[in-house]
């Protein structure tokens, strides 16, 4: 990590539009990057707004009872029922629910269809609590403990299957597309967390994106990808201020063990849980300091480099908005990359939105049949 991001030396008037900004103006720019952004003098901001510019996708009238919703938070519960009416389903496909959870989508996708779902779900508890929700709610769903990742997920895939996965993450998704392409299974996913993923560095999975990437020489760390998924918008606002203490805190241990170690090198942290962060600043430095091997004086008082900590997440929080402004472009790379994949495979495919952004950032979806 930088005390200072390296080009803010080639960019000094970019730097102090950046740090003038107020509260409100930050906050209003990390949800909408695009609209009167101070970065236009800079980059190519409206050029980057057209680029992931995604029309809705076409949706389908769909009875969605308000009993099914039982069981399932609201904000999740919308998510289902766009996803669901965005899904086209043919006379012939078996549904086949991809990292199923506790089967929420697959028990509203039964009771709409009226036909049999198969979830996948590799924990066995959410399982036992699919089956007994499916059997409360008399939902034709068939629980069914199984590692995606495992050798013979194949064989619950046909190409009379239709896999539809509601935010499968990384590798997951990936693992779907390698075995629906195979098998030539009809497809319906809303990615996600395309950073979650064994490999340390970013190969295209088309064909397309590969000779993108060689001529352009654009190389993607795990790191990088993580970008795409960070918007916090949708947060409720006590997470969202729990976690700028949890940032503001980390940088404030940043300042206290540079100074203590006499090394101006940053020291990573393993992250903690919000529900289980220290209640004040001292206890989170000595927590650190002890993982860290070293030694806090009692007689030290801490209350400068809490301040210190504070004022450098304001600093950050404003100058990450150059890197905030590729979030999306980032993403929309990331999905048209899967969307290459499917057509090079032979399918007929159309990518687009299914909800707001408000309700799920991950509102980027995929439908592709077998042509």
């Amino acid at each position: 990590m930088y005390r200072r991001p390296p080009w803010q030396e080639a960019y000094p008037e970019l730097v102090d539009v950046l740090l003038g900004l107020d509260d409100l103006q930050v906050e209003r720019l990390q949800a909408n990057p695009w609209q009167n952004s101070p970065l236009r003098n800079w980059l190519p901001v409206a050029e980057l707004a057209e680029l992931v510019r995604l029309a809705p996708l076409t949706v389908k009238a769909m009875p969605m009872e308000q009993a099914w919703a039982q069981h399932v938070g609201g904000r999740k519960w919308k998510q289902i029922e766009a996803f669901t009416r965005h899904l086209h389903v043919a006379p012939q496909d078996g549904l086949l629910d991809w990292c199923a959870g506790k089967g929420h989508l697959s028990r509203a996708l039964a009771h709409c269809h009226a036909a049999e779902v198969i979830a996948l779900e590799w924990q066995a508890s959410l399982c036992e609590e699919g089956r007994r929700l499916a059997a409360a709610q008399l939902a034709p769903v068939r629980m069914k403990q199984q590692d995606v990742m495992a050798m013979e997920t194949g064989r619950y895939l046909t190409a009379q299957t239709h896999v539809v996965a509601l935010h499968a993450c990384g590798d997951l998704h990936l693992r779907l597309l390698d075995l629906a392409a195979a098998s030539g299974s009809a497809i319906t996913l809303a990615p996600c967390c395309y950073h979650r993923t064994r490999e340390a560095d970013y190969r295209p999975v088309s064909r397309r994106g590969r000779e993108l990437c060689d001529r352009h020489s654009l190389h993607l760390e795990r790191s990088d990808l993580a970008l795409a998924v960070q918007e916090t918008v949708t947060a409720p606002r006590g997470v969202r201020l729990r976690r700028e203490q949890a940032n503001a805190w980390r940088l404030g241990f940043d300042e206290l063990q540079r100074e203590l170690r006499g090394e101006d090198v940053y020291l990573p942290v393993p992250s903690l849980a919000y529900g289980r962060l220290p209640e004040r600043f001292e206890a989170f430095c000595r927590w650190a300091a002890n993982l860290k091997g070293i030694d806090i004086p009692d007689s030290l008082d801490l209350t400068l480099y809490e301040r210190s900590g504070w004022q450098r997440q304001a600093q950050v929080k404003r100058l990450e908005l150059v890197r905030h402004l590729f979030r999306r472009p980032l993403e929309t790379w990331l999905v048209m990359d899967r969307f290459f994949l499917l057509l090079e495979a032979g399918y007929t495919a159309e990518v687009g939105t299914f909800c707001a952004s408000k309700l799920t950032p991950r509102n980027l979806l995929i439908r592709a049949r077998k042509a």
